[in-house]
């Protein structure tokens, strides 16, 4: 079995702790500044630190009953893939955190994939219309930062 980068590790323990608290306060801390938030509902990833600790902030108050049930490490030890479930209102769900951490162990990556389709849809509508006003500027940050 894999394990993952002693400092990656550290940061994954204190992720499932902000997470068992329902409390990301501490966020900021294990994200590397560049980092990018990967959605299952948009083509483009939201650049910067701050794009990833509100748009995690934001899931964790709009999941209900959320879990993690496995996680799987890659060969390298800096890219773990945890499997959970939640339900957004009526609608239960099923997902992946794709999370990928550089030697330091800071978040640079992360990336969510769920399902059904109806799961999904219930946790875009909710995302929506808590963030919908505040994410469009976190592309446009990355959109420039590839013109330059």
């Amino acid at each position: 079995m894999n394990q993952l980068h002693p400092q990656a590790a550290a940061s994954l323990q204190r992720w499932h702790q902000m997470i068992a608290a329902r409390d990301l306060n501490g966020l900021a801390e294990i994200v590397h500044p560049e980092a990018v938030f990967r959605s299952p509902m948009a083509h483009q990833p939201y650049a910067s630190a701050q794009a990833v600790v509100l748009i995690l902030g934001t899931v964790i108050q709009v999941f209900q009953d959320f879990t993690y049930h496995r996680e799987f490490v890659s060969d390298d030890g800096l890219n773990v893939v945890l499997e959970f479930s939640a339900r957004v209102g009526d609608k239960q769900l099923k997902g992946i955190d794709m999370i990928a951490f550089d030697d330091t162990g800071k978040i640079r990556d992360f990336e969510v994939m769920v399902r059904p389709m109806s799961g999904l849809q219930a946790l875009g509508q909710e995302m929506g219309a808590r963030l919908a006003q505040y994410l469009p500027a976190y592309k446009a940050a990355k959109t420039a930062k590839a013109a330059e």
